[in-house]
């Protein structure tokens, strides 16, 4: 059971990997009518914080200058060494869920009964334990190769390095009350997700 069910709003949770194509996916929760909280948009929010910038400092420096978060060079840094990645997700992950369950509870004021929470970090964070349902979204590593160099425009190598610290495909599916697999076009990808936005429909309303 969700977090907040009892309060009479339900969190459905998106999650992926990078490049599987959920940004897509929650696009179209959202035309579809789902109100929806993005974890990236508040990660970046947050990461201008005074507070939040002065504890990375103290332990990644070379990543905050008097200009913010050097984003790309701390990338550079935690994906690559799983140690250092679990040290600055600790930094920022308590600040993430302030924001979320503050979206959350304006949604619940205004009358919403399902909102969207978008995180491609949702089982890192532990967010999916406040979700009455999560959807992963999962594609094959050569579709999600091409689709980050589009997107991102960084060398291949840092790709792959990026990809690789992710989790498999068989803990998305596992962990997930819905997987839907980006392996073929848009409106393929729009097909299977109208399908889970009607059965949680179904399920909830």
């Amino acid at each position: 059971m969700g977090l907040f069910e009892s309060d009479k709003i339900r969190v459905i949770g998106l999650t992926g990997q990078s490049g599987a194509g959920k940004s897509t996916v929650s696009g179209i929760f959202s035309e579809e009518g789902f109100p929806t909280i993005n974890a990236d948009e508040i990660s970046h929010a947050v990461s201008s914080y005074q507070s939040f910038l002065e504890e990375v400092s103290l332990l990644f420096p070379e990543c905050v200058s008097e200009n913010g978060l050097d984003r790309r060079k701390l990338a550079g840094i935690v994906f690559c060494n799983g140690e250092k990645l679990k040290t600055y997700t600790d930094i920022i992950f308590p600040y993430i869920s302030r924001e979320i369950f503050r979206k959350i509870e304006s949604f619940r004021l205004s009358g919403e009964s399902l909102v969207l929470l978008d995180a491609p970090t949702l089982f890192e964070s532990g967010l999916d334990d406040i979700c009455s349902s999560v959807v992963s979204v999962i594609a094959p590593m050569e579709l999600k190769i091409q689709r980050v160099l589009e997107r991102d425009g960084i060398p291949v190598e840092m790709v792959e390095s990026r990809l690789g610290s992710q989790k498999s495909d068989d803990m998305f599916i596992s962990k997930s009350q819905f997987t839907i697999v980006n392996n073929a076009d848009i409106e393929s990808l729009r097909i299977k997700t109208i399908s889970v936005i009607d059965e949680l429909r179904r399920l909830y309303l």
